[in-house]
């Protein structure tokens, strides 16, 4: 017996070894051996398989004979080719058209679910069930598969209900708190309530798949958009608390003298953390609607900013050298800033006050997005080659691990992989296929023959 525990002991240790030599990033990707049955469409879905398709699973995107995920056609800027708004959801997947209400559509669905590890799906609520995907019948095809879903909202009285970006940024609190105290609710450009839940949902994905390892059996997992965009606007929740032992000093309105109300207000572009900040006209933004930056008065660098643009009488003065002296005269003192970086580029200032640590940004177009050279050298922005439309631009993955490399693919044509998913991941022969193809499981031209 020692004998055989002292063998062990060296076959791991040359295991670890030989691991260990293996080059960084020559290893495989983070999520190899993953296979994702994909039942995703539009945004929020495929925001999170295809950022686990970046890390290295399996992708098998389920979609419908002929017509295919609904983005396809949507926003369509080249004639007869798939649209962007598809195209830059669902990179690195492999398509399969199945007609779910076909007795072999669903045959090959019950075996996908056999092989697959992870099921992820964003229908309307009960549709899935509908198809006759319960959990329960799920997990007794499969125990070991993880469940994962985006709704609308969470178990309550709204669960029923159909959601989409907008209507998430209004039930998730972002909404209210956006925009200027004088005007309306505002919705931003972040698709944060898509996109933003997706990307909470692939962790949850993630932690169940660890779990699984010690427990041996898949699990439900669940993100609300409403919870999603909660979860974004925490700090929200956080001033709406503060709000019941006074005013919040950081917002502009109290050095205006305006009073609060029972609710967080719209606070324009305060910064929100604590520190005042402000979007401020720089050199040209009488014609160019991006000329702007993000100026931050961040207390430790004070001094510096009198210096730079040119108060540095402002250091002493009782009224300004201290925070909360200033929180009465930000309007003014904001405006005195922007006298400064109006004779300066966006650029310009941002390199002056770099070298003083003064947080500031430029306020960025997404033309220049589009063309910064960083951003390409880091496999932010990709450029990806479709035998359709041609190159496109995609946004790469966000998250930048060591030791996984991300190699961005383009998004798969309709039902492109459909024979190679049936032969090579299910096992069916070619006359299987060829049986299956006349029976109009996949393919809708021949299922009305």
């Amino acid at each position: 017996m020692a004998k055989k525990r002292a063998a062990k002991s060296t076959k791991k240790k040359a295991t670890k070894s030989t691991k260990k030599s293996i080059p960084w990033g020559k290893n495989g990707k983070a999520l190899d051996g993953v296979r994702i049955l994909d039942f995703t469409h539009v945004q929020s879905g495929p925001t999170c398989t295809q950022l686990l398709g970046y890390m290295g699973a399996d992708c098998i995107k389920v979609e419908r004979p002929g017509t295919g995920d609904i983005t396809r056609g949507q926003l369509r800027d080249v004639k007869g080719a798939d649209s962007l708004y598809f195209t830059m959801l669902n990179g690195n997947k492999r398509s399969i058209t199945i007609d779910s209400k076909h007795p072999k559509g669903k045959e090959i669905l019950e075996r996908l679910v056999k092989e697959c590890d992870v099921l992820v799906e964003n229908f309307a609520p009960g549709t899935l069930d509908r198809m006759g995907f319960t959990w329960e019948h799920v997990h007794k095809l499969n125990p070991r598969m993880i469940m994962a879903s985006v709704k609308g909202f969470g178990p309550g009285p709204y669960e029923e209900c159909k959601v989409y970006e907008n209507i998430a940024q209004c039930a998730g609190g972002a909404a209210s708190t956006t925009g200027f105290r004088e005007g309306p609710p505002v919705v931003t450009g972040a698709q944060i309530g898509d996109s933003g839940t997706g990307l909470h949902l692939a962790l949850g994905i993630v932690a169940a798949l660890y779990q699984r390892n010690r427990t041996g059996r898949g699990q439900r997992v669940l993100c609300a958009m409403q919870d999603g965009v909660l979860n974004l606007a925490r700090v929200k929740l956080r001033d709406q608390q503060r709000l019941k032992h006074g005013p919040l000093e950081e917002y502009s309105q109290f050095g205006e003298g305006v009073p609060f109300g029972k609710s967080v207000p719209r606070a324009g572009n305060d910064s929100g953390g604590g520190q005042p900040g402000w979007i401020l006209k720089c050199k040209g933004w009488e014609t160019d609607p991006d000329a702007y930056t993000y100026f931050i008065t961040q207390a430790p660098v004070w001094e510096h900013i009198c210096d730079l643009i040119g108060k540095p009488e402002w250091k002493t003065d009782p009224d300004y050298a201290k925070p909360p002296a200033r929180l009465p005269r930000l309007k003014h003192i904001f405006a005195t800033i922007e006298a400064w970086t109006m004779t300066k580029t966006k650029f310009e200032v941002m390199d002056l006050c770099n070298q003083h640590d003064i947080p500031v940004g430029p306020i960025l177009s997404m033309k220049e997005i589009a063309e910064d050279q960083s951003l390409r050298d880091t496999g932010t922005v990709v450029e990806v080659d479709h035998p359709t439309r041609g190159k496109y631009l995609t946004v790469g993955n966000p998250i930048k691990l060591s030791d996984s490399p991300c190699d961005v693919k383009r998004s798969p044509l309709l039902g492109e992989h459909t024979e190679e998913i049936l032969t090579k991941v299910l096992g069916y022969t070619r006359k299987e296929v060829a049986d299956i193809k006349s029976s109009g499981a996949i393919t809708p031209s021949e299922k009305g023959a």
